[in-house]
């Protein structure tokens, strides 16, 4: 019996699987429930079709629905490959008919599999990466939903007050947000004055006095450049002190996520290691495991996983036009926005990092080319770091330690 590739179409409720030998003539086909058991079953009778000879189970999904058919197939010691939907899409054009269904969809991913050698096998991810993958994933919504609510309430804000929507930077004024629970009109601020605001500013959770007092002088001076009362104020204002609520519950839910994060994070063994590397704190350093899976030899070498990370130009070559370089369309945009945030902050803070990065400026090279440049080499560095399980020094550290 001939070497099979299973192809499978996932689904959330059910899958159809079909699985081919070296003639792409099928020996299993058939849709199976999203259920342990069935699943479990499955796996019996492609197995027990190979009679021995090697599977290599190819999926469109590596995560949702599939979740559940990939843990098993990776308990059971099976080679996975993930074919993306894009790919299996455009590769069933090549095939006889216009009509689409699971079966024909699996035998395309099946087939695909079995022509495409170079298919990278899913990682059997450890427990730490896939719990930093949840709760990156989580910071990131919260995040997003922070971001929107701010400017929901400066919008807000501009239509009734917009002498007070200027006076604050909502996103980072513990004090702006607090002030707003309690206050949000000019009368209201008019009433109460700056040295009775400050009393209540500093009841209500703003611990510091010059905190407390230059958020009252900026209150109070936005509501005396104000008499009028627009149209619909008190609907404004109640809008206003909702969602400064909703702003400082998310900082809550926020700051208790990021503790999770960090402690899940220094349980790694190679947290350390990427610490090491100036710019990555525990916050970058626990999405760069979320979005590797904390295992390189996945990936192979540093080139690789600066492809998949949209570090690695590829070539957009078309008969005289040669040397056209340009980022991949397929690559990890968690993944490139981790490398590109550290070396941010890495230009600022590393001399060496701030020399590589002014040399490539010096070179002609726009901002952001010069910190992507910066970060496909730090990504290399990052690499043989964790290869060789060592922590970063600066040049000056490893020729001190030289001398001594």
């Amino acid at each position: 019996m001939p070497e099979l590739w299973a192809g499978t179409d996932a689904g959330k409720g059910e899958h159809h699987c079909c699985a081919i030998d070296t003639d792409a003539a099928e020996h299993v086909s058939r849709r199976v429930p999203n259920n342990e058991t069935e699943l479990l079953q499955l796996i019996a009778d492609v197995l027990d079709a190979a009679d021995g000879d090697p599977v290599t189970w190819a999926i469109d999904l590596n995560a949702g629905g599939a979740a559940l058919f990939i843990a098993l197939l990776l308990a059971h010691g099976q080679r996975v490959v993930y074919i993306p939907g894009r790919t299996v899409h455009h590769a069933s054009a090549a095939y006889r008919g216009d009509g689409k269904t699971d079966r024909k969809d699996a035998f395309v991913i099946a087939d695909t599999a079995r022509m495409r050698r170079g298919l990278l096998p899913l990682p059997d991810t450890s427990g730490i990466a896939v719990d930093l993958r949840i709760l990156t994933a989580r910071r990131l919504d919260l995040s997003a939903d922070r971001t929107r609510a701010i400017n929901r309430l400066r919008a807000q804000m501009l239509e009734y007050f917009p002498a007070l929507e200027r006076a604050f930077d909502y996103s980072g004024n513990k004090a702006a947000l607090v002030l707003l629970t309690g206050y949000q009109t000019p009368a209201a601020l008019r009433r109460i004055g700056p040295a009775r605001l400050v009393t209540w500013l500093k009841n209500h959770g703003v611990r510091t006095t010059p905190t407390a007092k230059a958020a009252a002088d900026a209150a109070v001076t936005a509501a005396e450049a104000q008499f009028t009362a627009v149209p619909g104020e008190k609907s404004y204002a109640k809008t206003a002190h909702t969602l400064a609520r909703e702003v400082m519950t998310l900082d809550q839910e926020i700051a208790e996520l990021e503790s999770l994060i960090e402690e899940r994070f220094r349980e790694h063994p190679d947290a350390e290691v990427i610490t090491s590397m100036p710019g990555i704190g525990d916050t970058l350093g626990a999405e760069f495991i979320a979005a590797t899976g904390g295992d390189m030899a996945a990936f192979g070498s540093a080139d690789r996983l600066a492809g998949v990370a949209g570090l690695a130009p590829v070539p957009r070559d078309s008969g005289k036009i040669s040397g056209d370089m340009r980022r991949p369309r397929r690559y990890s945009r968690r993944l490139l926005r981790m490398f590109y945030l550290s070396a941010q902050t890495a230009s600022i803070h590393c001399p060496e990092s701030r020399r590589f990065y002014q040399r490539k400026r010096a070179e002609g090279k726009s901002h952001e080319q010069a910190i992507l440049a910066l970060a496909r080499r730090r990504l290399n560095v990052l690499w043989a770091l964790i290869r060789d399980r060592r922590t970063f020094e600066t040049s000056a550290a490893r020729a001190g330690a030289m001398a001594a």
